[in-house]
């Protein structure tokens, strides 16, 4: 039986002990490292060796607005009824792909393409057509049956119609943010979407033939107790969706403006959030899910469990993806891309945005640009936290290496993890264990150059817990 098909192996008292704060590794090295000394030249020269390598692209276009504000909400967002904001942000935006369009080799063929925000659907159907049309026009994107094309959607502020619409330009998948089914919750977040507006969209979409239906939800919200997790997931696995997503919510006011409307009293302890995890997890994999890591969940036939099977899952800015082979072009303010060697953030705040491109220039704020060490350690994290397993053969053949003597301290690192059952160490590598899966990020940190490195110069850098 594979890892992957196994129950996860839940040992409280272990996740207690290594419950640390720690990176969530969308990227590595994280966004801390990022430079705003980074140049346009070695953008450039990154886009120069993915059009010699013939990678394909995956597109994410940020697409900042809502018309409300969800108190829990860590995104970079514009919250404003005026509608007429929408449309010189998505012309500047298109300007943007032009530009790198430019650049980049015109038969690269887009396998993946992402509307995130924000709320993507905040757009009216005109300013849909106007960016999708303009996307087909610069890019060359990958038919229905090759490409997954989604947007991110509130199903409390979204028509059927509008769906339809999306549809008919080539969007396949959606992702809806359900959050919480119960009232009180909802309304200490300032979110809603009831169950009707969700089982009713829900129909509509499988109607409309979107391929695949994904919904996020939270644990650790104010007002939420064991008993209102347990109502939410029983109607979520009711509604039948092909992912799933549980967040952690990570209350960091001190980032997150937005979050200092929450009652911090109104939040559950962490001994209750670890409870509430224990049972999402029991229950959706009583329901038929498979545990993907790190919040995601997916149905067996699902191309993310599919992907994990065939060892070419990958962790984005995203999340997890299915499609390892792409180099990421993120649009738009505050979007990050991972080109080739290089991680480039545009500027994170709309004013600085437009500015540059109405200057006609790229809208870099920071980047990084990854050595040959990053690189190495880029793909033991990906490994490790894509499929729990590091094969030593392989790095040899890939970096030259004999990971045992080049690892030696890690490793000794690893020992007590080893101990304690969460993975195991051979000469052919490192295998993590039932026990260790949802401890992964843990594991991972050992192989993170900078964050050791500013744990030995009592550097502070804030992230959330890893439970």
């Amino acid at each position: 039986m594979s890892l992957f098909t196994q129950p996860l192996d839940w040992d409280q008292q272990l996740l207690q002990r290594y419950d640390l704060a720690g990176p969530r590794y969308t990227s590595y090295p994280t966004a801390p490292q990022f430079t705003e000394a980074f140049s346009e030249t070695a953008l450039r020269n990154a886009i120069t060796r993915s059009n010699h390598a013939g990678r394909p692209l995956s597109l994410y276009f940020h697409i900042p607005f809502c018309e409300s504000l969800c108190y829990y909400c860590g995104c970079n967002k514009i919250v404003t009824n005026n509608k007429s904001r929408a449309l010189p942000y998505l012309q500047r935006m298109i300007q943007e792909l032009a530009l790198y369009a430019d650049l980049f080799d015109t038969q690269k063929l887009v396998k993946q393409l992402h509307w995130g925000g924000g709320t993507p659907t905040y757009i009216s159907d005109e300013e849909m057509s106007l960016l999708m049309k303009a996307t087909r026009r610069l890019f060359r994107l990958a038919d229905e049956n090759q490409g997954e094309f989604s947007v991110e959607i509130h199903p409390g502020r979204v028509s059927a119609s509008t769906m339809k619409h999306l549809r008919n330009l080539g969007f396949n998948r959606v992702s809806m943010g359900v959050q919480d089914f119960d009232e009180r919750v909802q309304q200490a977040v300032n979110r809603y979407n009831t169950l009707a507006q969700v089982r009713d969209l829900t129909r509509e979409l499988r109607a409309q033939d979107y391929q695949s239906i994904s919904m996020d939800l939270i644990y650790g919200l104010p007002l939420q107790t064991l008993n209102s997790l347990r109502d939410t997931l029983e109607k979520v696995i009711d509604l039948n969706p092909d992912r799933l997503s549980i967040f952690n919510y990570a209350h960091m006011p001190h980032l997150f403006k937005s979050q200092q409307l929450i009652n911090e009293q109104d939040l559950p302890s962490p001994a209750a959030k670890l409870d509430m995890l224990h049972f999402a997890i029991h229950t959706l994999e009583q329901a038929g899910y498979r545990y993907i890591g790190m919040d995601h969940f997916a149905k067996p036939e699902d191309d993310l469990a599919r992907a994990q099977d065939a060892k070419k899952l990958q962790r984005n800015f995203q999340g997890y993806s299915t499609h390892g082979d792409c180099d990421l072009l993120a649009l738009g303010v505050s979007s990050i891309s991972m080109i080739d060697n290089v991680y480039v953030q545009n500027a994170k705040e709309l004013n600085a945005y437009q500015q540059k491109m109405d200057m006609g220039l790229l809208p870099i704020h920071k980047g990084f640009t990854l050595n040959d060490e990053d690189k190495l350690r880029r793909f033991i994290i990906n490994r490790l936290i894509c499929h729990c397993e590091l094969d030593f053969a392989e790095v040899t053949q890939l970096f030259d290496i004999e990971p045992e003597s080049y690892f030696a301290r890690e490793l000794a690192q690893l020992a007590p993890m080893e101990e304690d059952g969460l993975l195991g160490i051979d000469k052919e590598g490192i295998k993590v264990h039932n026990k260790g899966r949802l401890l992964i990020r843990r594991v991972c940190m050992v192989f993170d150059e900078y964050l050791q490195k500013a744990r030995q110069d009592s550097q502070q850098i804030r992230y959330s817990k890893i439970i």
